[in-house]
């Protein structure tokens, strides 16, 4: 009989004890792993769309009427099919982070409710998106479904992103690192990211990319809602400007100011490339680029604001051995 390699026994053992026997740094990790993952099949999403693949599979949950894998047709070529049914794939590495990340919130060695309700949302999230997708394709890409579809994939990032700031704090009260107006300020960013981001899906759904060419889109002039949208940009843009004077003048942490100007450089870098596509004609890869930007903009707003307050330390050193004595 061969002996087992050691080298594919310990990071095995490695692995499945960071959601079986799990410590915090384990449990952050999971959290920025569904961050990326959320934020992974945003992106992809919008790939369907901007390659005409959304009916690629042009059944729920099967890809086509006979198969849940794809099958030939004379409707949807073999990459449009390849492509849709890759992007369903990803749902299943989303669900498995989930799960593996609830699964650390319940065998933490000290648990904290607030950290497995968090972790729940995220399998729920998962199922009820997959759900959702079915009725996008039954819809054939109606644009209010498809918008919806991607607004639920924003809420799970930024449930993604409260797990990993919860994940990396005490459970004390909450006490604010900033003035109170910064703080308000703060959250009338969020806020205004997210009607940008509502606007973008509009756009998005009058524009030329609607995911396939039997799709429908909204009936709306696309000159007037690109204005709209880019109005908003502005407005999100000279909040940030005014989020970070004010921490400069207050001598906000360190942490506070460097995150607030990494958003202000991502916003900056997504306004670039949205104009750029508005003047070459939206270009189906530019599209997809901006999604990613926009993405990572909703990211780093939800990592502004978090570090504006804080619960106190986490007693890591405690929670380590405790994790280290059970298994």
């Amino acid at each position: 009989m061969r002996p087992v390699n050691r080298h594919l026994v310990q990071p095995l053992r490695a692995f499945l004890g960071s959601f079986w026997a799990p410590t915090p740094a384990s449990m952050r990790l999971w959290a920025a792993a569904s961050v990326v993952v959320n934020a992974g099949i945003t992106v992809t999403g919008a790939a369907v769309r901007v390659t005409g693949s959304g009916l690629g599979c042009p059944t729920w949950p099967q890809c086509t009427p006979e198969s849940f894998v794809p099958a030939h047709n004379d409707v949807h070529s073999p990459v449009n099919m390849a492509i849709e049914f890759g992007n369903r794939l990803l749902t299943f590495l989303v669900l498995t982070v989930a799960v593996a990340g609830l699964v650390a919130a319940l065998r933490l060695a000290r648990r904290r409710p607030v950290l497995v309700r968090l972790a729940a949302l995220l399998p729920a999230g998962v199922v009820a998106q997959a759900l959702w997708g079915g009725l996008v394709v039954r819809s054939a890409l109606n644009p209010v479904t498809v918008s919806v579809h991607f607004l639920i994939s924003i809420g799970m990032i930024a449930a993604a992103c409260a797990l990993y700031a919860r994940a990396s704090e005490g459970d004390g009260p909450v006490v604010r690192l900033v003035h109170r107006d910064i703080r308000t300020l703060g959250l009338v960013l969020t806020a205004a990211v997210a009607v940008l981001l509502v606007a973008g899906v509009v756009v998005t759904g009058t524009g030329p990319h609607s995911g396939d060419e039997a799709a429908t889109r909204f009936a709306f002039d696309i000159e007037t809602v690109a204005r709209i949208h880019a109005d908003l940009v502005w407005a999100v843009v000279g909040i940030t400007f005014a989020l970070i004077f004010a921490l400069h003048l207050t001598r906000a942490p360190w942490q506070v100011r460097r995150a607030a100007l990494v958003l202000f450089a991502v916003e900056l870098a997504q306004g670039v490339i949205g104009y750029v596509q508005y003047f070459l004609a939206v270009p189906a890869f530019l599209v997809g680029l901006h999604v990613l930007g926009a993405t990572l903009v909703w990211i780093a707003t939800l990592r502004v604001v978090a570090l504006t307050r804080s619960r106190g330390p986490l007693d890591a050193a405690a929670e380590n051995l405790l994790a280290e004595a059970r298994v």
